[in-house]
């Protein structure tokens, strides 16, 4: 299975052409044993250690990771196992939480514009600009009209983005609603996890075909080709570990960052 491929969603060649809940494979068939899919990780570690190394190297492009899921789908999980393959010094997660006065103060897109990678660095961001539209879709705090402007904007602006070396993926967890109740509930009983869980977590599950039906519109409008998205099956870990890291890696390589040419004639140097 190649989950670039398996999990990209396919652009729509008509105004039909929509992706719905009941294309989504929570259990692909050909899910490998979990010890051979987390040999493959090590090996797959190596890669993206050595791409990034070329990446900042060359420092000519950068990759924005955007990762998205709701509540307990795993993002922190997915980033602590893909993370730990990457040098800090060139990659970074930023978490966006509810917006403070002064993110208020302006557009919202300027937390986000400030959060972009610059050239040679990785970013993966916990959360981002899509909760500009999900929770006010699922709490009526926009209009129609204004959810269509924010559509082309966040469209526009990623193709920006794109447009001057900044490679985006878009990765979606998708968890079942069972799944999503019983990693809540181990969260409530697990004193480790607690400070985890509020009150909101609770009241969004309630809400999941809600969120469901959002993100779907969400993926309609804003699937692009210099931006797409990915639907990861997120109920079983390790495989949601294993495709990430495999996307994040084939993003890597489509970049092709090389090592830049030595600009010095070594032959003129000595060293004593």
């Amino acid at each position: 299975m190649d989950p670039f491929t398996t999990f990209k969603m396919k652009p729509a060649k008509q105004k039909h052409d929509n992706l719905s809940i009941e294309s989504w494979d929570l259990n692909p068939s050909d899910i490998q044993p979990k010890k051979k899919l987390e040999n493959e990780i090590n090996s797959i570690s190596e890669n993206l250690s050595n791409l990034q190394y070329k990446l900042f190297a060359e420092s000519k492009k950068s990759l924005l990771v955007i990762l998205q899921g709701v509540d307990a789908s795993g993002k922190d999980g997915t980033i602590k196992h893909v993370m730990k393959a990457l040098n800090p010094q060139n990659s970074y997660v930023k978490s966006f939480k509810i917006p403070n006065d002064e993110e208020l103060s302006h557009d919202y897109l300027w937390r986000i514009h400030g959060s972009i990678p610059v050239k040679g660095q990785i970013c993966i961001f916990n959360r981002s600009h899509y909760e500009d539209l999900t929770e006010p879709i699922i709490n009526g705090l926009i209009s129609r009209k204004i959810l269509k402007q924010r559509y082309r904007q966040i469209n526009d602006f990623e193709r920006y983005l794109s447009e001057n070396n900044i490679m985006i993926i878009k990765l979606f967890l998708y968890i079942s609603k069972s799944e999503q109740k019983k990693r809540l509930l181990e969260r409530i009983h697990d004193p480790n996890k607690q400070w985890k869980i509020s009150e909101g977590d609770l009241i969004a599950h309630k809400k999941w075909e809600q969120y469901m039906t959002t993100y779907i519109d969400i993926f309609n409008h804003t699937n692009k080709k210099w931006a797409p998205w990915f639907i990861i099956p997120a109920n079983i870990k390790y495989f949601r570990n294993w495709a990430v890291s495999k996307i994040i890696l084939k993003a890597l390589e489509d970049i092709k960052p090389e090592f830049p040419r030595l600009k010095l004639d070594p032959h003129v140097f000595k060293l004593d």
